[in-house]
């Protein structure tokens, strides 16, 4: 049986500003313990956010004030939040009185503990400055955007960067509603993860202009999400939209024009969509990931507009992010799953309904071929379970065997069943965490009932517990991509391809070719295919990241002038790292190419993607 605390509420005074939603459950299992903070919630606890902040481009830093409302135990008189390298000016109670505070000692990506003696207060503000390394915070000179002229700014808080720039207690099972007033240039549009209260800038001072914003239901920290930059807006529909640039706003706009028909099919499968408007960011280059599901607003990478649709199951991917990770959210780092597998089975079913069987069948046949190649990859047994390391899952499996197992109960349980289930798991536990122990539990009880038998054919702890795939687990096969796999044994066996071929392939069709193909080549054969497809060239992110890492595996010198022009211009980490891995591992030949490259190319990523590479690279 799970463990709640569960306290009254605060009411705060506001002439701006409605009062948020009650205080969300604080898990107490073992399970919940989360290692990566450094709070004690369970004694006292941040349950609402109010931010004041200025974006300084010139300083690079993000400054003002972080008000938070604290929920305590009768007679605890003290609170520790998370902060990594903030410059912290005064801690003050809500009536301007001086509190006293300590910072310990920094350990490495978990930042710092900020202690603060909060005595009989429930209400402080924390005057502050972010670093100037904050890890959230991807600062874009003008050069790196699409108009060439304004400068760009966009946090990821996932998973617990937050903390680089806001003081509060960075972990997911502590959810915290918040509000926030962003001052920024005022040739400049500020957007976040929450209701837009002034859609229009406030003037504020010379030069200057502010932004109100309203998050008025618990979120995991990690969701409070802003950029700032030259952004315009074109809807799709009532309650859908698209944010970007401008110069790029109408293409990205056709492309995303499905994005309300996937709200509407996602509704039509697990219940209301409870965030109000649904809208998508499109980012500049240099964004680490295909998206991030903040609330309200998806941030989205370039490079799934590729023309054709082909890639914008990362849009389904983050909508559905709206019930499992945003609406039920992993209690800590460890049941990532819960988020991302939950995420992956849901997308699925979102682009069954909105493109068809065939192209969902598609998408989870690559994603089968991605497990087997993390099952075999991961560096050791106990890192392919799902309740797992909270530093992070091997490779992808958090999405990939998380699905699988969601897809393995449907397809025993039955759809209907399943479905009914799920609708109901989502609203049980709606703005609240979850625990991998958790989730089974409501399973037993609310699906299995007591069947002995059906227990036994799910396997179910075999899935979250212990390393491997069972044996029950369920491949769906493509019909599409069983076509692609005759062309790829024709040309594996040393036939020839022509563009005409391949006219028509969608992304996933070239992918499934690509990283097909055997890993040992000639130079011959390497310069044959790129003559033939122009694989070198290609204009789409997908097809040059996958071509490069065979060609770099087989140190085709050829795709070095590809290599040089690609690297700078993406910032994704799923396209980005394969190949900076692929070129270490060639050693003498590739390390060269990888060190020149990253030099020249650093200041064009996202902190994140810094760190990565930095990593990869020793």
């Amino acid at each position: 049986m799970r463990h709640l605390i569960i306290l009254a509420a605060l009411a705060v005074a506001s002439p701006v500003f409605a009062a948020p939603d009650a205080p969300s459950p604080i898990l107490t299992t073992p399970e919940a313990g989360d290692v990566l903070t450094h709070a004690q919630p369970q004694v006292a606890r941040v349950t609402h956010v109010d931010l004041d902040l200025t974006v300084d481009f010139a300083a690079k830093n993000i400054r003002g004030t972080a008000a938070l409302d604290i929920l305590a135990k009768p007679g605890v008189a003290q609170v520790v939040l998370d902060i990594d390298k903030l410059a912290i000016a005064k801690i003050t109670d809500g009536a301007g009185r001086p509190l006293k505070y300590a910072i310990g000692k920094h350990e490495g990506e978990k930042g710092a503990p900020l202690t603060i003696q909060i005595g009989a207060a429930r209400r402080i503000v924390v005057t502050y400055a972010s670093g100037p390394d904050a890890e959230a915070l991807g600062w874009l000179p003008p050069s790196l955007t699409a108009g060439k002229k304004k400068p760009y700014l966009f946090t990821q808080g996932q998973a617990i960067l937050n903390r680089s720039w806001i003081p509060t207690q960075d972990s997911p099972g502590i959810r915290q509603s918040w509000t926030a007033k962003i001052t920024v240039p005022s040739d400049l549009v500020a957007v976040m993860s929450a209701e837009r209260l002034t859609p229009a800038g406030i003037p504020a001072g010379k030069g200057w202009h502010s932004y109100r914003f309203r998050m008025d239901r618990n979120v995991p920290p990690y969701l409070i999400a802003l950029a700032v930059g030259d952004i315009g807006f074109k809807a799709i529909d009532g309650r859908t939209g698209v944010y970007s640039e401008p110069a790029v706003l109408p293409a990205y706009a056709t492309e995303l024009s499905d994005t309300g028909k996937m709200v509407t099919t996602a509704e039509g499968i697990y219940g209301k969509y409870r965030w109000g408007r649904y809208d998508v960011l499109v980012l500049p280059p240099s964004f680490p990931y295909g998206g991030m599901e903040n609330p309200t607003l998806t941030f989205a990478t370039p490079t799934i507009m590729t023309g054709d649709k082909s890639n914008v199951d990362v849009i389904a991917h983050e909508l559905a992010h709206s019930w499992s990770g945003n609406l039920v959210t992993n209690a800590t780092w460890s049941d990532n799953w819960l988020n991302e597998g939950f995420t992956t089975y849901f997308e699925n079913r979102i682009d069954e309904v909105v493109y068809g069987k065939e192209r969902a069948a598609v998408l989870a046949d690559l994603a089968w071929d991605d497990l087997q190649r993390d099952l075999k990859r991961a560096p050791k047994p106990e890192a392919t379970r799902l309740h797992g390391d909270p530093n992070g899952e091997y490779g992808e499996l958090a999405y990939n065997k998380g699905s699988t197992f969601l897809r393995t109960i449907e397809f025993t349980v039955g759809r209907a069943r399943w479905d009914a289930y799920l609708t109901s798991y989502f609203d049980r536990h709606a703005f609240q965490p979850q625990t991998s122990a958790g989730f089974l539990a409501d399973l037993r009880a609310n699906l299995i009932k007591g069947d002995q038998a059906l227990e036994a054919k799910l396997q179910l702890d075999r899935w979250v517990y212990e390393p491997g795939l069972p044996d029950n687990a369920v491949h769906v096969k493509s019909e599409t991509l069983a076509r692609i796999d005759q062309v790829l044994a024709r040309v594996a066996g040393g036939a020839s391809i022509t563009a005409a071929e391949t006219r028509g392939w969608s992304t996933q069709e070239w992918l499934r070719f690509l990283n097909g193909l055997p890993r040992q080549q000639t130079t011959a054969r390497l310069g044959a295919f790129d003559e033939a497809l122009g694989l070198s060239k290609s204009p789409n992110a997908y097809i040059r990241s996958a071509w490069l890492e065979l060609a770099i595996a087989n140190r085709y010198e050829p795709a070095v002038t590809s290599i040089e022009q690609f690297l700078p211009s993406v910032g994704r980490n799923l396209l980005v790292l394969p190949v900076y891995r692929g070129l270490k591992a060639q050693g003498e030949w590739g390390m060269p190419i990888a060190r020149r490259v990253f030099a020249s190319a650093r200041g064009n990523y996202h902190p994140a993607t810094v760190a990565a590479i930095s990593k990869i690279l020793g």
